[in-house]
Formats: C-alpha cells, structure tokens, sequence
C-alpha cells in the first residue's frame, strides 16, 4: 500500500466505493486520515465498513449531507462528472481530486523512483502495457496502475529504482494537481467525453495538463498525428530536447504479433521514446516489443468456431478507436454499439468495406442501424448475446466475428471488461 506521512490528521471525504475508492479509503487510514466515505450502493457502504484493515478513523456519511469546512479534500471517482455532480459546488474551497493526486502527494514517502504518464484518446492502456512490459523484461521494477490494472494506492511500494507506469484518463487528470511525471505521453487527441467537457478545445485542455503539472527538463513525448496534439508539441518548443515528437510512420523495430496493424506504430513508437528516456538499452527495448503479449479486449482473438474466428475488441469505446479493427480484418461481422458518445460513425468509414453484416446493440442500436443500413446489412440484434448467436449462423468459415462496439459500455454492462466477459461466454456457449 502506497500511504503520504501528509495525510496524518487530516480529514477526507471518499465519494464512491469502488476498487480506486476503496484503495483510497484504506490508504488515507492507514497514513493517519481520518475518512468520510461514501458510495449509493449500500452494499459497498456496508463492505467497506466492515472490511479488514480499515482501523479507527472512518465514518460513513453522504459528503453532500455534512458540513465540509475544515476538510483537506475531497476524493471522487473519475467516473462522477465534474461539470454536472453537485459535490463540486458543495466543496466549495476544498479541493476536489482523485486518487492519483493522492499517490503524487505520497511520492516523497517512497524510495527513489521515475513516474511515467500516459495519456491521449485512444492507444493508451496498449502503450502503457507495452512500457510496463519493456521496463519488466529489462529487469526494471515497474509497477502498472491508474486506469488500467489495480488500484495504484492499493500496490506494494517499489523499491529503489523502480517506475511506476501510469495511465491516465482525462478524468484522473481532471482530479489532479501536483503530478510531476519524469516521462509524460500524449499520444492523440479525437472527440471522445465530450459530455463531460464545454466542448472539444476544453477536452483538449483536459489533456494538456499532464505537461502543464510537469517539470519542463522531465521528458514529454507527444504524438503529432493530428491537430490538437501538434498544437500542444508547439506550446512545448521551448523545451528543446526533453520534447520528443512521433508523426505517424511505420516501427522500424520488428513488434511481435499483438502490435500488428498500423494503428499499433505510434504506440510502439511512442513506448519506445519513453523507455529510452527512461535509460533502457535499445536491445531490450527491441527484445519487449518482439514478447508482448497485447491486452485483453483489445483485438483480442479469443476463439474459432466451425472455421469463423472471434475477436473481442470491447476497449473500443469510441469509434475512432474501432476503426483500426474495421481495417486489421477481411469479411467482418461486426457487432456495434452501446452507450454512443457521438452522434456517427464517420471515422470507421474506411473500413466499412470489408463488413459483410452489421449487428447493433445497446441503447445506440436504433441509431446506428439507421446510420449503417446505407452502407451494409444491418441487424437491430439488441443485445450482445442475440447479436454473436445471429452472427454465428451468418458467418462462414474464414469470417471474422467483432465485437468493437465503438461506444461505452454502461448501459447494459458495469464497464468494457465486463462486455468483453460476456462476448467471449456467448462465444463460449456456441461450441
């Protein structure tokens, strides 16, 4: 567990008990907080209070139903939007943050270590596993946390020399503050979270103040690929040689198979400036990008049934983000939809000719069934299960099965893991 000295008498609020919350919670107990926690499930209200190893300190309350004058801070999910939550309001002076901006204010109880940031709109969680993996097989202690794997306050302190690797979503660096990476990544900057943001320019922003917390000699590596992100590698000229700019172009170190596809170029390119700033040799780095295995739900094969292959891709969760998919296969049967963050399916276009059929799900079925049925066979399957037993009996052997639902996953599912769960049990329940 990752605990601040800080922390020791002050008073927090926890507002959401999921994994991150209840990291949190344990972490500020046992650095000496005392805790106001909360969540709308009873049930987790009820775990955490009765869970192992959470001592004396904690309290449960709705911070919207107390006084929270004389609190230090007030630590949300990333998942509670800021721009319409009352919390915020409610906070008034204290501070609003998130459980990175905790682990940034724990860095100096830790032995000597680098921190690596990654953000952008769409390759993150591969990148950030790709630099985990390179660091790991190189030798290096590396710990992986933020919006991928577990709870970064809940793992075990690295000792000296070590990195942590940390994705980061917009939402985490909403809640964050004082966050000096030695090595901060922007890979690319689509529309995506626009109902969290005034407008793109704002999410942008958003994006922009990974390098705005950073230390100008610290390393910053930023995709130049499109138009925001170039425009936030101008605003860092001034830094000279600790900014490193990636335009699109092709690998010129061989990556193993998970990294196939010309939308897995900038990733690798980008994880290996990030390692190199880290100090690792170019033969290990060689050596992690030929071993690494890929991420789960991301273009995931995960089964062939009666000659036709199934591929999960539910990390898609917004159509620019699908479109590499539409383009990595011949003859797709493509399973879409969900909770949609916009209003189309332009950036998928480029591969919308090598679907065979269309499959549509979720509260956007309606929608992109009318937007598809131009273009191909489109079916209103409506759920996920309905869509992969009619795709099974559409497909023929040498098609591909693809779940990229180009959307979120909340209306029918707790997050895209879970999605992809439940695609692989519908694969499963063909055979």
């Amino acid at each position: 567990m990752i605990i601040a000295g800080a922390w020791a008498g002050r008073r927090y609020a926890v507002l959401g008990l999921a994994r991150s919350g209840v990291a949190t919670v344990r972490a500020l107990l046992a650095g000496g907080a005392s805790v106001v926690a909360w969540d709308s499930d009873a049930a987790k209200r009820a775990q955490i209070l009765a869970g192992a190893g959470t001592g004396e300190g904690l309290t449960i309350a709705d911070p919207l139903a107390i006084d929270l004058a004389g609190f230090d801070g007030v630590v949300v999910s990333p998942g509670v939007p800021l721009n319409r939550h009352p919390i915020v309001a409610h906070a008034g002076d204290v501070p609003v943050i998130g459980d990175i901006e905790l682990f940034a204010q724990g860095r100096s109880n830790l032995p000597p270590h680098k921190v690596v940031g990654i953000t952008g709109t769409n390759g993150k969680s591969t990148t950030t596993a790709l630099i985990h993996h390179i660091l790991t097989t190189a030798g290096i202690a590396a710990r992986m946390g933020g919006n991928i794997g577990l709870p970064i306050l809940e793992q075990a302190p690295l000792p000296a020399g070590g990195v942590y690797v940390l994705e980061l979503s917009s939402y985490q660096i909403d809640l964050t503050f004082t966050l000096d990476c030695d090595v901060a990544v922007l890979l690319n900057i689509t529309p995506d979270h626009l109902d969290r943001y005034a407008g793109f320019d704002a999410y942008a922003a958003s994006k922009a103040r990974l390098f705005a917390m950073q230390s100008p000699t610290h390393a910053a590596i930023v995709g130049i690929g499109d138009a925001p992100s170039a425009a936030i590698a101008r605003s860092l000229s001034a830094r000279g040689e600790h900014l490193t700019k990636i335009a699109p172009g092709v690998c010129m170190v061989q990556p193993g198979p998970a990294l196939a596809g010309p939308h897995n170029a900038q990733n690798a390119l980008a994880a290996i400036a990030a390692c190199e700033a880290l100090g690792v040799s170019a033969d290990a780095i060689a050596a992690g990008l030929r071993s690494f295995g890929g991420l789960p739900h991301r273009m995931q094969r995960v089964g062939e049934v009666a000659g036709v292959t199934y591929v999960d891709d539910s990390k898609a969760t917004n159509p620019e983000s699908t479109a590499p998919a539409l383009n990595a296969f011949g003859r797709i049967h493509w399973i879409v939809g969900g909770l949609a963050k916009g209003d189309d399916l332009e950036a998928c276009r480029p591969g919308f000719g090598n679907v065979v059929r269309a499959y549509t799900i979720g509260t956007a079925a309606d929608r992109f069934a009318e937007l598809l049925r131009h273009d191909m066979p489109v079916e209103n399957a409506g759920t996920l299960a309905a869509a992969v037993t009619s795709a099974a009996t559409h497909a023929v052997s040498g098609d591909t099965v693809l779940l990229s639902p180009a959307c979120a996953s909340f209306d029918q599912f707790s997050d895209f893991e879970a999605r992809g769960r439940a695609f692989v049990a519908a694969v499963e329940a063909l055979r």
